[in-house]
């Protein structure tokens, strides 16, 4: 049986990547911003159409530095609909978060209930764009500067996204965007902050590295969250595809609503206007359906199809965190209940899509 699973990686040709990490065989330079590391900071900042971006080992590390650059303190107004790593950054830098519900159709953070949330010691918002699709920027964007708040964006699924002409990652203060392996880009492992304010640069860097600001000085407590050669090199040769890669993943997604719109029982997230897509995931909520979500994971499981209840749980029913933050969520919860992310990625075929949806409805 030939198993399709929830994502695949894009990566360029063997042959491709190996021509591009020649030259670090031939300069030893590894890590510590390397040549490689610069062009692809400079390509990526291009494609994302921001002013200024710092690269990092993974997006989580990102996160927790973008915090700590920010200099926030007390409680940080987020969303319990995303993966582990946007409340395990906050709690681990030491402040509180408040959750947030989500919007029905976009499953992004519900601007309509952020200020209710807000108190004396809220410092930041932390929204997620979720599955492709984007928070409601011009409402964040207008509470954040009437309480004087820092915006962080978690932007782990929108990489290539645009509102309008504007690339998504000039939003806020801060966007995190990941480029771990299961991404629409790669650089197998990977991250990177995009931010407005070049200023901001003077406190990300030597976070990233062990707070070092010059050969003799060390002059915070910093980490180490470096990007290395051989990711930067992964990134260009994917960043040549990364058009083409959406450009499959948009066919795929076409696909699948040709065969699940208007289906009953089955939800799928509307199309945001004036958004330019990238198509990250196919998230599919099941409600009211023939079989639930766990009863459809099961019958495609056996099927050799992998989907992934993805999220589930939200984070604020984690064990680690379950009652101890404020924030009723009973919207992200039930979507988390019923929700079923189908595989998607470059290269999933038409026929592919037809299979999966045939088990689902038949």
């Amino acid at each position: 049986m030939t198993k399709i699973n929830v994502t695949r990686s894009s990566m360029p040709s063997y042959e491709e990547y190996c021509e591009a990490i020649k030259p670090i065989f031939e300069s030893k330079w590894l890590t510590n911003m390397g040549p490689i590391h610069n062009e692809f900071m400079d390509k990526v900042g291009s494609y994302l159409g921001v002013d200024n971006v710092s690269l990092f080992t993974n997006g989580h590390l990102a996160l927790c530095i973008a915090i700590r650059a920010l200099g926030l303190t007390g409680e940080v107004i987020t969303t319990p609909f995303t993966f582990a790593s946007t409340t395990h950054a906050i709690v681990d830098s030491g402040l509180t978060p408040v959750f947030c519900d989500v919007n029905p159709d976009t499953y992004t953070i519900d601007a309509d209930k952020i200020e209710a949330l807000i108190t004396d010691e809220t410092s930041a918002i932390m929204p997620v764009h979720v599955y492709g699709n984007v928070c409601d920027v011009e409402k964040i964007d207008t509470i954040a500067k009437k309480y004087n708040l820092k915006v962080i964006y978690d932007a782990a699924h929108v990489f290539g996204v645009k509102i309008g002409d504007r690339g998504i990652g000039s939003f806020g203060d801060v966007s995190m965007f990941s480029f771990h392996a299961t991404k629409v880009f790669n650089t197998i492992e990977g991250g990177c902050l995009t931010y407005s304010n070049k200023s901001l640069e003077s406190k990300i860097s030597p976070l990233r590295n062990f707070g070092i600001t010059s050969p003799e000085s060390v002059d915070m407590v910093g980490t180490n969250a470096k990007m290395n050669e051989f990711q930067a090199a992964m990134g260009l040769c994917n960043l040549k595809y990364i058009d083409e890669n959406i450009a499959e993943r948009k066919l795929a997604e076409k696909a699948y609503r040709a065969r699940l719109e208007n289906i009953d029982g089955i939800k799928l997230s509307p199309v945001q206007e004036g958004v330019t897509q990238n198509h990250a995931y196919f998230p599919v909520v099941f409600e009211g359906f023939k079989y639930n979500r766990d009863e459809v994971a099961q019958k495609l499981s056996e099927n050799g199809v992998f989907a992934r209840k993805y999220f589930y749980p939200i984070t604020n029913e984690f064990s680690c965190y379950k009652g101890k933050y404020r924030g009723e969520t009973p919207v992200a919860k039930k979507i988390s209940e019923n929700v079923l992310t189908l595989p998607m990625y470059a290269g999933l075929t038409e026929d592919e899509v037809k299979m999966i949806c045939d088990i689902i409805l038949k």
